[in-house]
């Protein structure tokens, strides 16, 4: 469309956190884009981490890898999987960023003398990172999430550079806010005084909403959205509800039969006269809502507990289930948990297994035993990133005979250093941002498992890692029966390890998680969860 300014469209969460900005703010972004429009979603993190690279899984999820090599929120993860387009460094801003700027800027004389505040400095840098997005002058909606929960001191910052951008933006910015109405069972019914105090936290900052988006496990009603609309200044019809949904993908649903982007669009004064028609999210939904069959895969990883440290091998399962018309059930098992002796009982009765990626030693003979099982019963194998390492080691000990064989992070020592650290990596000091990230090219060998699911020779992933398989045991290796099926063309990286003789026995160093999407699943999770129906 483009015929107008970057319209500007700022998320902000009350209440409690993890209501699903990041969900609401990608299915708004999906009815927007099926509109016609362009549109991008950027998170800001309030916390001081640069970026959540460095942060213990337990702590923040996952950490997503974009092309460009950023190491970013989850929530990133979702924009993609809704919107089928990439992000990028911009999309993620963390507090630790913004600050890491300014001061480069103070130590450089940039500011010509003058006290660094955090009024103007870091509000103007902060309000600079929203819109770089915008002025690349791609995108009709730039929609930025603001992590946290109003009234929070680390967001203050945020809010009060999204309060700023509001004035001078004039017509092109609008608040949405998402907030909850609890049940108390007690009571037997729904409460709006949460709503009220955090659009009031809101008010005292300086921001009206111009949209509520409330989250609720029963209808809200009319008499509850006409009480919310009177208490916190917002029209009737901008009171939105969002109940909560059997799968996320139900929401741009939800969202578009309450009309959130009909709402917003008038907010913003642009002309709403094309009725959105999401066939293929609809498609993709019956799909996966009436599977034809039922199969339970196992995954197994060390921080199985938290299943947000995989919410991207997770989402991938189900694009993948749904393109095989079949619901697949994971069984998460801690790697620390099996052993020589029970491997057997822990994968009984799983039609394949997901070795997950992951970092240090712990679970790591775990990995290695249940691979162990799955090569020798021929039980469909996906492993990526560690993963596929652990592969490596396996194949190494148990059939080329190197009983020491082992990756130098987890040995530095050992007499067979099968998985070796990147030369590059060798000098690296620091932690945060140093590993081999985003887009690397790969060459597929014709016939391999790897080549039949994408069917083409060329394809590009992304990484996160610092060690990589050993060019010196590949020779030996591929004489043994485990052979390297994908090659990054300028390095000689080996990218996948395959036995052809297996049913599906792949190996990746990449991470296709992080590529699949609702609109085209990822290529090997299909190939893996076809591999496993066909498993007798």
């Amino acid at each position: 469309m483009g015929k107008f300014p970057t319209k500007y469209i700022f998320v902000t969460g009350g209440v409690t956190s993890s209501l699903g900005k990041g969900i609401i703010s990608a299915s708004l972004g999906k009815l927007l884009t099926s509109g016609g429009y362009s549109v991008t979603i950027q998170k800001l993190d309030p916390y001081i981490n640069v970026d959540p690279g460095t942060m213990n899984p337990y702590e923040h999820g996952e950490c997503y890898v974009t092309d460009d090599g950023a190491e970013t929120d989850l929530d990133l993860g979702h924009y993609e999987r809704f919107l089928n387009h990439s992000t990028s460094q911009a999309n993620n801003v963390t507090t630790g960023r913004i600050y890491q700027t300014v001061i480069q800027k103070e130590r450089k004389g940039d500011y010509l003398g003058k006290t660094v505040q955090i009024i103007p400095h870091i509000t103007d840098e902060i309000k600079r990172r929203i819109q770089l997005l915008g002025e690349t002058g791609q995108f009709d909606f730039v929609i930025t999430e603001i992590g946290g929960t109003v009234g929070d001191i680390e967001a203050l910052p945020y809010i009060e550079a999204v309060r700023q951008l509001k004035w001078e933006l004039e017509d092109s910015a609008l608040f949405i806010h998402l907030t909850l109405v609890p049940y108390l069972a007690a009571a037997g019914e729904l409460k709006t005084k949460p709503t009220q105090h955090s659009v009031k936290t809101l008010l005292e900052a300086g921001i009206q909403p111009d949209i509520l988006v409330c989250r609720t496990e029963h209808h809200l009603g009319s008499d509850i959205k006409r009480k919310v609309a009177r208490f916190c200044n917002v029209e009737r019809d901008a009171v939105i509800e969002s109940m909560d949904a059997s799968t996320i993908y139900e929401v741009p649903l939800l969202m578009q039969k309450e009309g959130l982007d009909k709402i917003v669009l008038k907010k913003l004064g642009l002309e709403n006269n094309t009725e959105v028609k999401l066939e293929k999210w609809n498609a993709f939904l019956t799909n996966l809502q009436n599977p034809k069959q039922e199969i339970t895969i196992g995954l197994v990883g060390k921080y199985v507990e938290l299943q947000d440290a995989y919410k991207s091998i997770s989402e991938a399962i189900i694009h993948a289930g749904t393109k095989n018309s079949c619901k697949v059930k994971v069984n998460w098992i801690h790697a620390e948990e099996i052993n020589k002796t029970n491997a057997a009982e822990k994968l009984a009765g799983l039609k394949g297994v997901l070795v997950a990626p992951g970092f240090g030693d712990r679970g790591m003979e775990g990995k290695i035993e249940t691979i162990k099982h799955l090569r020798e019963n021929n039980i469909p194998f996906f492993g990526i990133c560690l993963g596929m390492q652990s592969a490596v080691i396996e194949y190494s000990r148990n059939v080329l005979g190197l009983k020491d064989a082992n990756s130098t992070e987890m040995n530095p020592d050992t007499s067979a250093p099968v998985i070796n650290l990147m030369a590059e990596q060798k000098e690296i000091i620091e932690k945060g941002g140093t590993m081999r990230l985003g887009a690397y090219d790969c060459q597929l060998t014709a016939g391999s498992n790897a080549y039949k699911s994408y069917n083409k020779n060329d394809i590009s992933e992304r990484h996160r890692h610092r060690f990589e398989f050993n060019n010196k045991y590949k020779l030996d290796l591929e004489r043994a029966g485990l052979i390297a099926t994908g090659i990054n063309p300028k390095t000689n990286l080996v990218e996948i390890v395959e036995i052809p003789t297996h049913p599906w026995f792949v190996g990746v160093q990449f991470h296709p998680e992080y590529k699949s999407t609702v609109a085209n699943p990822h290529p090997l999770f299909c190939g893996f969860i076809e591999s496993c129906i066909n498993n007798k």
